[in-house]
């Protein structure tokens, strides 16, 4: 089976993450600047993926915790102003699931990670242009990373938690 070249269509696309703050609410970011390419088969078993997002690019809402988030407290931007994800395996695990396991590039440490994967399918836009749509997700303990700024506060923990839910939903288009 001959392989095909994928892209992500970043206007269709986002990555984002959660994380409790003050333990009480879930607070969302994204990265607004993502790029991505996925070789793979017709029925996308064995694909490989490859993302990056631009650090710079994050935005929660708030500029004033976007520029502590680019800060050495967390991205560093300046030092490291990318983040990659890079496949080693993709695996169906059911009809349209798989796991996605790959290295994760935070600052300079590279991790392991496994993503849940659930293929939408395909389909072909009003111009011609074959799209596929996926949607990823995960968690990760931000501290392997090298994120390590923290908080106590009055009542007890932290401020912001150690797990971070990594959320990214796809949109694919064929080369």
């Amino acid at each position: 089976m001959e392989n095909i070249n994928w892209v992500i269509d970043p206007a269709h696309s986002a990555v984002q993450f959660k994380v409790k703050h003050l333990m009480i609410a879930t607070l969302t970011g994204r990265f607004d600047e993502i790029t991505g390419t996925v070789e793979a088969s017709d029925n996308f078993e064995n694909a490989k993926f490859s993302f990056s997002a631009n650090v710079n690019s994050i935005n929660t809402n708030d500029e004033h915790r976007d520029t502590h988030l680019k800060s050495a407290d967390f991205f560093e931007a300046e030092k490291f102003p990318k983040l990659s994800f890079t496949s080693t395996r993709f695996t169906k695990t059911a009809d349209t699931k798989f796991e996605l396991t790959g290295n994760l590039t935070i600052k300079d440490v590279t991790k392991p990670v496994v993503l849940n994967v659930e293929y939408g399918g395909m389909a072909t836009d009003p111009w011609g242009n074959v799209k596929a749509g996926f949607e990823l997700k995960g968690k990760i303990n931000r501290k392997d990373f090298g994120l390590l700024w923290n908080d106590t506060i009055e009542a007890g923990g932290t401020m912001v938690s150690e797990e971070v839910a990594l959320i990214a939903n796809i949109e694919l288009l064929k080369k």
